[in-house]
Order: C-alpha cells, then sequence, then structure tokens
C-alpha cells in the first residue's frame, strides 16, 4: 500500500505507549522491520497494515492521512508535576492533545465557537492579576460557579484526557497561536480538578508570550501558577470575611464546599493569608492526612464537564450524526471521543449514517451568563447546577 503516512505509525504507537520492540513483538515482525515501517523507507502490505490497525486501535484509514497531525512542542505545552512524569506518559499525553486539537479544527469547520478573551497579565503578581481577571470578567468576589464553563465562555477550549496515571494533572498550550486549549484528568477528584483549570489559566495569562513562543517553563512558573490558581478561586476578600470559627476538619469542610476547592486547598489559602498560625496549620495537616482527605474529599461535589461539548453533541444529534459517526470522519476511535469529552454519555450510543454536516451557516454556540440580554428574540435554555446559560443563533453566511 503506497498511501501508508509513516508518520502516523508513530502516532499511534506512541499515543499507546508501545515501543518499536514491542509493537515488533506483537506483530511478529523483527524490530529493524518496525523501523522501517516508521521511516517509509519499506511499505506495509494491506494485512500488516490492518494488523496494525488492530494492535494500535486506530482505524486503517489513519494510517493512510495525508494531513500533518496537529503538533504541541513540548516547550509549548505547561504539564503540572513533570517532574515525576515519564517521558513515555508526556508523550502519550501529548498525542492525547493532538487529537483533541484534530477534533477542535473539525468543530470549528462547522461551528462559530467562542473566541479566545485572554488579557496579558503577565507584569502583575499572581495575586493582583487574579483580582485584575476576576475584575474584568465581572466575578466579583463570589465563587466560581463552574470552571470549565466560564473558560468555554471565554474562547478557552477543555478537553479531559482519561488517561489511566494520576502523573498527568492537567496542562494548556495555544493552537494554531490564537485558541488556548485546557487538558484535565478525570481520575483526579472534582475539587482537584476545578484547582487545576485555575492552575493552567493562571499560565495561559501569566506565562502568555512564553507559551505562545515555546519558551521552557521554568519551576517559578508553576508555582505562580499555583498562587493564582488559590486566589482566582478564592479571592482574599471574601477568604478573609469568611473565617471559621476553628480551624478543625469539621469547620473548614463547609467553607470548602463553598469555594468547591479541596480541603488541602483551603486550609492552604488560610495559612497563606496568615489567618491561622504555623502550628495550627501543621495540626490540621496531619489531621487531613490521617483521614485520607489528600486523595479523597470528604463531601465531594459534582464533577464539572464541558458545556460547549455537550452543545455541539446536542445539535449533531438533532442531525443524525453521532459520535460513530464524528470518529469516522476524524479517523480515530469513538474510545477516543469519548476520552476528550469528559464521558458525555448522551451520544454515545447513536450510530448515525456516517453523514457529512458542513452547513452553509456556522451554527454558533455562543455561552452567556445568567441575566445577560438574549439578541435576537431568543431564550437560552438554562445549564442544570451552572450559572451559564447556552444560546444557538445563525452566524452569517461564510
Amino acid at each position: 500500500m503506497s498511501d501508508i503516512n509513516p508518520r502516523q505509525i508513530t502516532f499511534a504507537r506512541v499515543r499507546r505507549r508501545m515501543t518499536k520492540a514491542q509493537l515488533a513483538q506483537t506483530l511478529g515482525v523483527s524490530s529493524r522491520t518496525t523501523r522501517n515501517y516508521e521511516d517509509g523507507s519499506t511499505v506495509p502490505d494491506a494485512q500488516t497494515v490492518a494488523r496494525l490497525a488492530a494492535v494500535l486501535r486506530f482505524p486503517v484509514g489513519f494510517f493512510q492521512l495525508e494531513d500533518e497531525m496537529p503538533k504541541i512542542g513540548e516547550h509549548a505545552a505547561s504539564f503540572r508535576a513533570l517532574s515525576r512524569m515519564s517521558e513515555p506518559t508526556k508523550q502519550r499525553a501529548l498525542c492525547a492533545g493532538a487529537l483533541a486539537l484534530r477534533f477542535n479544527d473539525w468543530m470549528e469547520e462547522r461551528f462559530t465557537l467562542p473566541q479566545a478573551d485572554l488579557p496579558d497579565l503577565s507584569d502583575l503578581p499572581p495575586e493582583e492579576a487574579a483580582v485584575t481577571l476576576r475584575s474584568q470578567w465581572g466575578l466579583g468576589n463570589a465563587p466560581v460557579p463552574n470552571m470549565i464553563h466560564l473558560l468555554e465562555s471565554k474562547g478557552i477550549r477543555v478537553f479531559s484526557l482519561a488517561e489511566d496515571t494520576l502523573d498527568v494533572d492537567a496542562f494548556c498550550t495555544w493552537h494554531n497561536d490564537r485558541t488556548p486549549v485546557i487538558f484535565l484528568n478525570t481520575l483526579k477528584t472534582a475539587e482537584r480538578s476545578r484547582f487545576d483549570a485555575a492552575h493552567e489559566l493562571g499560565h495561559l495569562v501569566l506565562d502568555l508570550h512564553s507559551m505562545r513562543h515555546g519558551d521552557e517553563a521554568a519551576s517559578e512558573k508553576e508555582a505562580r501558577a499555583n498562587e493564582f490558581a488559590s486566589a482566582f478561586l478564592m479571592p482574599k476578600a471574601s477568604v478573609v470575611a469568611r473565617r471559621p470559627e476553628a480551624f478543625t476538619t469539621a469547620h473548614l469542610i463547609a467553607y470548602k464546599k463553598y469555594w468547591k476547592v479541596s480541603l488541602v486547598a483551603l486550609a492552604r489559602r488560610y495559612h497563606t493569608l496568615g489567618l491561622i498560625s504555623e502550628w495550627a496549620y501543621r495540626n490540621l495537616c496531619i489531621h487531613i492526612q490521617n483521614n485520607g482527605y489528600r486523595r479523597s474529599e470528604p463531601e465531594p461535589i459534582e464533577r464539572e464537564t464541558s458545556q460547549l461539548l455537550s452543545k455541539v453533541f446536542d445539535f449533531l444529534k438533532a442531525q443524525g450524526i453521532g459520535r460513530r459517526d464524528i470518529a469516522r470522519q476524524l479517523q480515530i476511535s469513538v474510545d477516543e471521543i469519548n476520552a476528550l469529552s469528559f464521558q458525555l454519555t448522551p451520544l454515545s450510543v447513536l450510530s448515525g449514517q456516517a453523514t457529512e454536516y458542513t452547513p452553509k451557516r456556522k451554527p454558533a454556540l455562543r455561552l452567556v451568563k445568567d441575566g445577560e440580554p438574549e439578541s435576537l428574540g431568543q431564550q437560552a435554555a438554562p445549564i442544570s447546577g451552572s450559572v451559564m446559560n447556552t444560546q444557538r443563533r445563525q452566524s452569517a453566511a461564510d
């Protein structure tokens, strides 16, 4: 088969976290043969390509794609906990990110999606940057009801990572130098996932220039992003005003539910603001550790998912297009679509007719806040459990 793209073989192998030797052993060929497949010096026959597709869990058509997969430069991606992440794990996550960017391009060809609305706050300290961004976005000092919905309303794409490891906390990048993208690990607790989302938002506004131009993130940038996330989710003025009667886990549980953060994050915020003594903070941390609250949360909150992807899927469902159809058009498995979309299930059982839907007028999925005036005389349907609503309107013809 002369139309096989050898780069796709490498991509699929890395995505499945297999070495060349492991792939060769599975296929029953020599390591030299797999190297030749990937450098293009040997073209696998149709039977071998079918075996590659089965082993690597990608459709045969994936290996025939001529277009380059979107690339995420290693230094253009901000990873949390990079020090404990192995190279194969990082590369696998970057491949998942590339699939998400391909999916995003597919959506942007068919829908008018929110555009990025992010200021460059790199000249501000993290605490001040958080206050400034909250002010610009009109958030006041109240808790953020849903971080993912907020990010999506500001033109930030949010995808999930269904990786089987906690070593990949989250990461973010810029796609085509204009679209910010955040990836969240669904193995984390809902509270920690919210903090990860705010942490990556910190990178996007504090490290805007360095990320866009591929500079390597330094360890101090991680600390700055953590400080930003804490201040963004738990504004100083409001946290000080809501100081508990006593700094015990029992008292803090009610407050952590109010801010929708982890018990550890809330305790650290009180300590950072000087509201709790070093001795009391240490005792609190010991109690949190002994009760297993570092890995599982007491009275956990509901996990946040993508509003934008849900609206896209709902619209396509009305057109008779299911996830399997989307996967078929992208030449990837439906499992990859599920893994990137927070396992949103309403469309996963819809098979559809593999219909290509490319309207002359792109549907525009605009995310608005409750109370915002509706345009075109249409009412937006409220999203349960969120202050965000979605309004669908038709944009001008392409």
